[in-house]
């Protein structure tokens, strides 16, 4: 499980296509601490370390994951956020984050308030999931808050810390990003809706 509160970032050094899945190798200055079969969300999608040296490590994509995420659009030299998992005596300083990408949504607007960003963005509805005012989102991994929330968009307010120490500084009109919704809300929604829970 993961919170939401990005750690550092890794920058995609090489990309191999093996079969249908895709091997990521990231420079990182967490490589080091990293250990092989530990769990790490990249932009949000968690992802199992499978070869470490002290300046980078290697991840495993399948298909499944790449067909429901950005990392399709993934290119060598490309910032990822990452977070590595909740420690059992950890602070939880954002929300319960999986690691389990719901969708893609895309950057319809970015506006300087001097001082802040505000992003707004834009998702294919028809999946089920939605956004409340004031509720919590992750995007590219990040926990954040909505505003002008309604069907299929919602908007969030960037400080300078988030800005600076994420990939949300290379974020342009146009681009995918990775969603979590929150998933009290996906449980709630599934249970006025009637659905039957696992």
């Amino acid at each position: 499980m993961f919170t939401g509160i990005i750690e550092a970032s890794g920058i995609i050094s090489q990309i191999t296509t093996e079969g249908t899945n895709v091997h990521f190798d990231l420079n990182s200055s967490l490589a080091n601490e990293l250990k092989i079969d530990q769990s790490l969300a990249h932009d949000g999608v968690c992802l199992t370390v499978v070869k470490t040296s002290p300046e980078s490590y290697r991840v495993t994509a399948i298909q499944e994951t790449i067909s429901k995420t950005n990392l399709a659009e993934w290119k060598v030299g490309k910032s990822v956020n990452l977070e590595r998992c909740m420690p059992a005596n950890g602070r939880f300083d954002g929300h319960i984050v999986q690691g389990h990408v719901d969708q893609t949504g895309v950057v319809k607007a970015v506006t300087d308030q001097g001082g802040s960003w505000l992003f707004d963005f834009e998702f294919d509805n028809q999946f089920g999931n939605v956004t409340v005012e004031k509720g919590s989102i992750t995007i590219n991994g990040t926990s954040l808050t909505c505003f002008n929330s309604g069907p299929g968009r919602f908007s969030v307010a960037i400080i300078p810390y988030t800005y600076e120490h994420t990939n949300f500084h290379q974020l342009k009109v146009g681009d995918l990003v990775n969603l979590e919704f929150d998933i009290l809300g996906k449980y709630i929604q599934r249970i006025i809706r009637g659905y039957e829970l696992p």
